[in-house]
């Protein structure tokens, strides 16, 4: 190919990067890619880096050693985060969202490829640094959310059902109380779908007891897999004891009042 100009090479390096998030790029891959010096290409990558520093697009990390290199991760800077959770009480605070009996009408936010995204970019800047395998929800509704995570930290998606589908082959069954309803309920993974001894992220939509995490947690051991984190949209307030401990949320839900037609939500976390 043609010599590129610096410009060109850096829209194209901020290019491959942003396509190919969490994944390792070494000077000598960039070199052969542009035809140009690994000196040259090294200072290219420290204008990128200012730039993204700059306007908050992520970071990238230097990676020492043999197989070392660069990697890049879209994590949202402060003032993006800022911005995205006081739009998402503005919404969520609107009264038509709540349904009769106390309920938050919520579908919407989570089916949003934009608002989706933002929220995804908050998740893996908590999780970037954590060395994960997979990302983990639980069918259905977590679903766009834990996918999009999964797409920002650039490791599979794994979906968790509640019943066997012939296609799976042999699975692991294990059976886990909801925080909430107090009821009996089953998830299923099957065998081919985690690696032993894997590192893994749970991801849903909704927390109210922590049944569905804690239940994760116990699947992640059958498989010999490490839960580091759990991430959720919106957390209730009560019960204040839930069944996990350490997890991140980035909303709590006080209260739904659907006679005076009020939502008490808050940020769940400083930034």
């Amino acid at each position: 190919m043609d010599k590129l100009q610096r410009n060109e090479r850096i829209a194209a390096v901020l290019k491959v990067l942003s396509d190919n998030p969490n994944k390792i790029f070494t000077l000598g891959q960039f070199s052969e890619m542009f035809g140009t010096a690994k000196s040259t290409l090294s200072e290219d990558i420290d204008i990128v880096q200012k730039l993204l520093a700059r306007y908050q697009f992520g970071v990238i990390e230097t990676i020492s050693g043999a197989s070392g290199g660069i990697r890049y991760f879209p994590i949202m800077g402060d003032e993006d985060v800022q911005e995205t959770v006081q739009e998402l009480i503005t919404d969520l605070s609107k009264s038509e969202r709540i349904i009769p009996g106390g309920f938050l009408y919520i579908l919407d936010v989570i089916f949003s490829p934009e608002m989706v995204s933002k929220i995804a970019r908050i998740f893996a800047r908590t999780f970037y640094n954590k060395d994960v395998d997979y990302v983990l929800t639980m069918e259905t509704k977590g679903i766009p959310l834990a996918f999009m995570t999964a797409r920002y930290l650039n490791v599979p998606l794994i979906i968790v059902r509640h019943n066997n589908e012939a296609t799976d082959g042999a699975s692991v069954n294990i059976n886990y109380v909801s925080g909430s309803s107090k009821k009996l309920q089953t998830m299923v993974l099957p065998l081919r779908a985690l690696k032993r001894n894997s590192r893994i992220v749970f991801v849903d939509d909704f927390m109210k007891g922590g049944g569905t995490a804690n239940g994760i947690i116990e699947l992640a051991k059958e498989f010999e897999c490490q839960l580091v984190g759990t991430a959720v949209l919106v957390e209730t307030a009560e019960p204040t004891k839930k069944l996990v401990e350490n997890f991140f949320s980035i909303l709590t839900l006080y209260n739904v009042d659907d006679e005076n037609m009020a939502i008490d939500i808050r940020p769940s976390f400083k930034i």
